[in-house]
Formats: structure tokens, sequence, C-alpha cells
């Protein structure tokens, strides 16, 4: 895989799954004040890309992850889970319907599950399967004024970028070459990225810059992640989550119409015979510093109720975090979480975290 775009001014990083991947460009003040003031410019090229092609690719595919590739028309694109035959979640993907092919990218950290997984159940002689990650860069601006950054930048429509639902995507020539331009909710604002060879990727990055756009790390991105409460697996979903804990529901990642799919009697089993036993929740804390990771969630009368998952210290909320937290506590409850020589008073909310 190839790594994130390192400018001189970048004063911090650090590795995922061995990929260095810049933290921060300036202050997580200023970098989050474009993400909600203007524009904000996210190198989230760390993350897999793989294509699917063959005339049975979105059939193939559908067949994989929770929700309904094979209803995608070129031009949309959906979220999704890829599970074990248990129904617990390897992947969480996205997925991008194109003229010719699947495109489709996974967190770093779920990429050897998902490559596993492909090995395992896809024919490459009936839908062959391509790693496109070195030779492709993936560029997000976000923000109000994301926008019109992005068709300043590639000479587009605003009307129409303003019009793609989620995860739908346009292509236009730039420089020579194609730019997929997605319109992505992941961060809780209005937001594009922008699938690009990795050759066009130093171009891209200064022509929005260039523009108004404010280079951004990692840490304002997981920090607009969580208060979106969006999960992300191996930080806050792992092979031990089934769908519906994550949320997945809310979050327009599941089709209870498709037909067949790997894991897919746990999912219909809790959905229409069931519950499950815990939800992820947002936390905030009663200090700007947030619990860290892995810390324990306690009630009352002093019994384990969860764990906190993402942990991240928000300049409009404080300290926030996704926890995974055992059905009976509500949102609005306080718990007090505890970890290594500190405790913290908390309270439970649902998610998003308000505006």
């Amino acid at each position: 895989m190839t790594s994130s775009v390192v400018r001189p001014d970048a004063p911090a990083v650090e590795e995922i799954a061995g990929q260095p991947v810049v933290l921060r460009y300036g202050s997580l003040q200023s970098e989050y004040a474009a993400l909600r003031e203007g524009a904000v410019l996210v190198d989230r090229s760390h993350r897999m890309r793989m294509t699917f092609e063959g005339d049975r690719r979105a059939d193939t595919l559908t067949g994989l992850v929770t929700n309904d590739v094979d209803a995608l028309a070129p031009g949309s694109g959906l979220y999704a889970a890829a599970l074990t035959p248990r129904g617990k979640i390897i992947a969480d993907v996205r997925v991008f319907a194109r003229a010719t092919d699947l495109l489709i990218d996974v967190p770093v950290r779920a990429a050897a599950g998902w490559v596993a997984m492909i090995r395992k159940y896809v024919n490459p002689r009936t839908t062959r399967y391509v790693d496109r990650t070195t030779a492709s860069a993936d560029v997000a601006v976000v923000g109000p004024r994301a926008r019109d950054v992005v068709a300043r930048l590639l000479s587009a429509d605003p009307d129409s970028l303003a019009l793609l639902p989620p995860y739908g995507h346009i292509v236009l020539p730039h420089a020579g070459s194609d730019v997929m331009i997605v319109r992505v909710p992941d961060a809780g604002a209005e937001g594009y990225e922008l699938f690009i060879p990795e050759t066009s990727r130093t171009s891209i990055w200064q022509g929005a810059i260039d523009l108004g756009a404010t280079p951004g790390g990692l840490e304002v991105w997981e920090v607009a992640r969580v208060e979106a409460g969006r999960p992300e697996w191996g930080l806050d979903i792992d092979e031990s989550t089934i769908p519906q804990e994550a949320n997945l529901d809310a979050l327009h990642a599941i089709s209870y119409t498709k037909g067949c799919y790997t894991g897919q009697e746990t999912v219909a089993r809790v959905h229409f015979r069931g519950h499950v036993n815990r939800h992820l929740r947002g936390l905030r804390f009663d200090t700007a510093q947030p619990a860290v990771r892995g810390a324990q969630l306690i009630d009352a009368t002093d019994k384990p109720v969860g764990d906190v998952r993402t942990s991240v210290r928000s300049p409009r909320l404080g300290g926030i975090a996704l926890a995974m937290v055992r059905r009976e506590v509500e949102p609005g409850s306080s718990l007090r979480a505890r970890w290594e020589g500190s405790d913290a008073d908390v309270n439970v909310l649902a998610l998003p975290f308000p505006t």
C-alpha cells in the first residue's frame, strides 16, 4: 500500500498497519476550524483499494457483504460489512459501481482479513480482482467550502456535486487522467473524496491548497468520524462484533431483502426475532481529555457495562469517545470510566453527537 503525502511542515506522523500517515500539519484547532467553517484536505490513501471486474462482479460481491451491490447502477455506491459465517465483522467496506468494474475500499487494519476472504470465496477466473492501492490515491475535501474547492479544482458543476447521494460519484478528466469524485458522509459534513492515479496526487493536493483548502491529518478526521458516530474496523469494531451492535442499520449498511450472503443467518435472526446485548454509543467526558482506549465503563453499582473504543479530544465538545456499551445502559445515563491510574465521569449519548 502507498502512504499519505508527507509535507515538510507535517510535524506528526505515525504508522498504521505498517503505513506512515500524517497525524496533523498544523494544530488540531486550525484544521478543525477548516472542517467546520471552510474546507480541510485529508489524504486517505493509506486505505486499501481493489477492483472487481467481469460480468458477474456485482453478483459475486453481493454474496459477500451485507448490502445489495446488485442494485447499484454505475455512478452509485454503498456502505457494507463483510462477515464471518457466524455473522462477525471482518471488514467494513465502501463499494462504488462504475461502468466497467466495482471499486471497493477498506480500512487499512481490515485489509488482511478482507483479502483472505476474497481469496477464499472468489474465483478469479469468473470475477477478476486486482489490488489498486499502490497505483491510486484518495484525497478527501470536507467542510462548508468543500464543494466550491472541488468544483473549481476539477471544473465540475457545483449543482451536480450537490445532487450526488451518499457514495454517488462522477468521473471527470483532469490533466490527462480521470478523477472520480465521490460524495461521502463519513466525516459528518459535506465532503468529497477524489480517487485519482498516484501520479496525480501531488498536483491535486497542491491545487486544492491553492484554492483555499487547509491541509489536515488523520487526527482531525478521527475527531470528525467520532462526532459523526461512524465506527472503523480495528478500532471500534472487529471480529467479535455483529453488524447491529455497530449501528450498521442506522448507517444503511444492511439489506434485509437481498439474496443470501456469508453471515446472513445471524444478522437476520437479530433483526426479525431478537436483539443485541450491546450497542455502539457516544461518550462525553467531564474533562477535555478523554479516557484511553480500552478503559472500562462502570455503572453506579460498580458493575462493568462496557469499554471505550476510539477516544479523541474535540475542539467543540471536549473529551469524547465511541464505546461499546451494554444495551440496558440508555442514552442519558452517567457512568464512570476507569483505566490505569485514572478515572472520569462520563455521559452516554446516542450517535451521532449533537451538532
